[in-house]
């Protein structure tokens, strides 16, 4: 005979279950450590400086 199952428990799981997919993709997608983002932001302050010393007035 088959188990008997609480469907409030297994509705809840499933969400869970695709919580946790999506918020996989999400890091994977979205996720940068910190020395990343440091690492960005300095390339960028390094271009606007260089841009800007090149610029004429």
């Amino acid at each position: 005979m088959s188990k008997v199952v609480s469907l409030s428990k297994a509705r809840k799981s499933r969400a869970r279950q695709a919580a946790r997919k999506e918020a996989d993709a999400n890091a994977v997608k979205f996720g940068r450590n910190k020395a990343e983002k440091a690492r960005d932001r300095a390339e960028a302050k390094q271009s606007a400086s260089d841009l800007d010393g090149h610029r004429r007035e």
